[in-house]
């Protein structure tokens, strides 16, 4: 019984990961504004396949470390994800 749940969690972890590394798939943007004091940044972006959004403008949540990096009319590659509920930057190239 004991080798059967370990076994079992052993799966869910395995399943865990690689659902969380499916969740890295960069995608093109440009960026349209950055609000530093808030925390956000608007982007027109291409679809969001990891999130299954089509191509639109939105704001993200991004850390004061990413804020820092974009520029207004920057063309870059990023992942987003729902973090607490919020569309976020979580990584960014």
């Amino acid at each position: 019984m004991m080798y059967l749940k370990t076994v079992g969690l052993t799966a869910l972890a395995l399943a865990l990961s690689a659902g969380l590394a499916m969740a890295e798939t960069y995608t093109k943007g440009k960026i349209k504004k950055v609000d530093a004091k808030a925390g956000k940044v608007t982007i027109i972006h291409e679809e969001l396949v990891d999130l299954d959004m089509p191509a639109m403008t939105m704001v993200f949540r991004a850390n004061e470390e990413m804020i820092v990096n974009m520029a207004e009319g920057q063309d870059i590659e990023f992942v987003a994800a729902r973090v607490d509920g919020k569309l976020t930057v979580i990584a960014l190239k």
